[in-house]
């Protein structure tokens, strides 16, 4: 289908286009479906040969397909799903029960997920006043979660540009009005002490909420390393909190903070949402990177610059890229605010996250919960090295340091025992999410295969001490550090999120303070990936609120 779509390339340099899109990564898709579905024509450009951007499936060893960078859907949001009725377009969801399991070298184990029962004998087998207290933990994480929904699916409201006419400021300033007024609402219902618990949540360290909620160890240290994944901070970070919420506020088919596996692996979200853009109208280009932002005499954008030199027209364009990789890279110099252009420069895109693909010949043989066959143990999630809150916190003092850490935090999955379609009879594919990997080591480089290969047997020797025999299991493996995500993906500095998501980056203040809306200081231009609110993961909600604002702008216009 891709091809056919670039034989055409030469055609589409020729019309003007009602928008484009750079980057075709599930957010660009989403953008794209929206606005083709208004009646706009639409232009999709991505730079490689593959759609998807960091939710992509590759085949990387013969026979097995890794979901290569994103590995676990919940955070999709039902409007994205129900709305571009991605089910029809061939995205087919996986439940996971049990949802996590952590083994322990003394031989014990922990299994959590949606079976209340399960939850509480496995708690109790560690400590009778934590299973009881699991289920309001739980409860009170989902109405947190409930009061987010709206400000998930919304453009945030931002002040709009002076060059706004009167009357458009008028309704802009009722939608306010109207937005904060239920804002308010909410957090009425919601009760003082509930809402004093929420604001706690948001401000203090997951170590601080865990310990008040929780004294098994291993429980808390499970339950943390959804506070610290994709980050560079530890469990001990004021706002890490937050990124633990950020974590449990998706769902699969309506059950709340589900995860599941993609069958075909998570390329199938970007090819579902690429399917439903394609029938709205929506043209989609690989291969087409581009270069640079065109700018016309009244400093409006009027289209892009492609890598080759042609140019595509368009009045309206909206990036998927990084805010660094749009702003500082894209658009030409001298033409946004200096103050503007410095906050995007300053905003963080530090990454300690390094992704490893490997294709084995049998499933890990965990000492303390051993079958030959799959297991409720590997179902879900496996927290490796997270028996405790302090080894997350010691494994993220080592990258501080600017070494790899020396025993790292990692989360495996093994998609393929509940997805056949991406690894050989008998054979398996495992997802390996591990932290804490500076983007550059003080102690050597990730461009030396040696020592490449150093630190991933590393993290292979670790998951041996749980389970005995793994490495002899390997086929061959693919492996992503910061630097590589940056360069193969696109993503600045490695940032799985497009920027950090602590507190002074979120919301209003998500990629900088007073451009949070979607809009930027460069008319006609638009963000529309996960460095906007409200953040990363692969929610869609970015694309789909931008798609609205350039609908509802357009519409202003006239």
């Amino acid at each position: 289908m891709w091809r056919r779509n670039v034989r055409h390339l030469t055609t589409s340099t020729e019309k003007k286009w009602d928008a484009i899109v750079i980057g075709g990564g599930h957010n660009g898709l989403t953008a794209a479906a929206y606005l083709s579905r208004s009646g706009l024509s639409v232009a999709v450009l991505e730079r490689r040969h593959i759609v998807g951007g960091a939710a992509v499936t590759e085949e990387i060893i013969p026979g097995f397909k890794f979901s290569r960078c994103s590995y676990l859907q919940s955070l999709l949001r039902p409007a994205v799903i129900n709305e571009l009725e991605l089910a029809r377009h061939g995205l087919k969801l996986l439940k996971r029960s049990p949802s996590s399991f952590t083994p322990c070298l003394d031989g014990r184990y922990l299994l959590l997920g949606p079976d209340k029962e399960l939850n509480y004998s496995q708690i109790s087998k560690f400590s009778k006043r934590d299973a009881e207290a699991y289920p309001r933990y739980e409860s009170l994480l989902e109405s947190f979660c409930k009061f987010m929904d709206p400000l998930l699916d919304s453009s945030p409201p931002e002040k709009l540009p002076e060059v706004a006419s009167f009357n458009v400021r008028m309704k802009d300033n009722l939608h306010k009005s109207i937005f904060w007024a239920h804002f308010l609402q909410r957090a009425v219902a919601m009760g003082q002490k509930e809402l004093l618990d929420f604001v706690d949540l948001l401000l203090s360290p997951a170590s601080k909420v865990l310990n008040n909620w929780f004294e098994t160890d291993v429980l808390k240290a499970t339950l943390a390393t959804d506070a610290v994944i994709g980050t560079t901070g530890s469990v001990n970070t004021p706002g890490s909190g937050y990124v633990l919420l950020h974590h449990v506020m998706g769902e699969t088919d309506g059950d709340r903070g589900i995860w599941s596996y993609v069958e075909g692996g998570m390329g199938s979200v970007s090819m579902a949402i690429s399917n439903a853009a394609t029938e709205a109208g929506a043209t989609i280009i690989t291969e087409a990177e581009v270069s640079e932002l065109m700018i016309d005499e009244s400093g409006k954008v009027c289209g892009v610059v492609l890598a080759d030199g042609k140019q595509m027209h368009s009045s309206v364009v909206l990036s998927n890229a990084t805010p660094y990789k749009t702003f500082m890279e894209f658009v030409p110099r001298d033409v946004l605010p200096d103050d503007f252009l410095r906050a995007v420069k300053n905003s963080d895109y530090s990454s300690a996250t390094t992704k490893i693909n490997l294709a084995v010949d049998q499933l890990p043989q965990f000492h303390c919960c051993s079958s030959p066959d799959a297991g409720p143990q590997h179902m879900g999630t496996i927290h490796i090295g997270s028996e405790r809150m302090e080894e997350i916190d010691s494994a993220c003092q080592d990258s501080k340091n600017g070494l790899p850490s020396r025993r790292p935090i990692i989360e495996m999955t093994i998609p393929s025992v509940l997805d056949k379609t991406i690894s050989p009879p008998g054979k398996h594919v495992i997802n390996l999410f591990i932290q804490y990997t500076p983007y550059k080591p003080t102690d050597g480089s990730w461009e030396d295969p040696a020592y490449r290969q150093s630190f991933a047997q590393r993290c292979f020797n670790l998951i041996e001490e749980y389970a005995p025999g793994f490495n002899s299991s390997i086929i061959g493996y693919d492996m992503l550090t910061p630097p590589d995500l940056e360069r193969e993906i696109g993503l600045t500095g490695g940032n799985i999120f497009h920027g950090a998501m602590g507190l002074d980056s979120l919301f209003l203040m998500r990629p900088v303070k007073g451009w949070s809306n979607y809009r930027t200081p460069l008319q006609g231009l638009y963000l529309c990936g996960s460095g906007a609110h409200p953040g990363g993961g692969v929610m869609g909600a970015p694309g789909r609120n931008a798609a609205q604002v350039v609908i509802q702008d357009m519409k202003d216009q006239l």
